[in-house]
């Protein structure tokens, strides 16, 4: 899905309407309009991801993701998955929520990678990664009273 023609869409909207003033007001509008395409990219993929939220409380099974190929965002129909025992539940929790996740694309090929090691999705070795790193953290406790090294005066 292309959304370059809309952001140019929105940019040409606002240099014509800038247009309208005098030429100070026109150029402000110039460089408005170029200044904004990043929101505007980042509104719009916001906009898909509402869009997939609602699409996906319509299905009966499944769910609507929207997944990116470089810039451009796809919207993909995705069967649910069998619940896997360790991640179905993360404490006495069943329920499950749902967020958004950008990570560097390089990143997300490691992740990818190391679910696919481990024989699980890529979601599912997610869920492990974040319930260890929230895990109360052990201290091992020093034993006896011996201490070694020198002291300086």
């Amino acid at each position: 899905m292309q959304t370059a023609p809309y952001v140019q869409a929105i940019q040409a909207d606002l240099a014509a309407a800038a247009s309208l003033g005098d030429e100070a007001t026109a150029e402000a509008g110039r460089r408005l309009s170029l200044a904004v395409e990043s929101s505007l990219h980042l509104r719009l993929l916001d906009l898909l991801t509402e869009v997939s939220v609602g699409l996906s409380a319509q299905l009966s099974s499944g769910r609507v993701e929207v997944r990116m190929s470089g810039r451009e965002p796809e919207l993909v129909v995705v069967e649910e998955e069998p619940a896997e025992p360790q991640a179905a539940a993360y404490g006495d929790e069943v329920e499950t929520a749902r967020i958004t996740l950008r990570l560097p694309e390089g990143l997300k090929a490691k992740a990818e990678a190391a679910a696919a090691r481990e024989g699980v999705s890529t979601n599912t070795w997610l869920v492990r990664a974040v319930s260890r790193a929230l895990e109360p953290r052990t201290t091992r406790l020093r034993t006896g009273n011996r201490l070694q090294g020198y002291a300086q005066s």
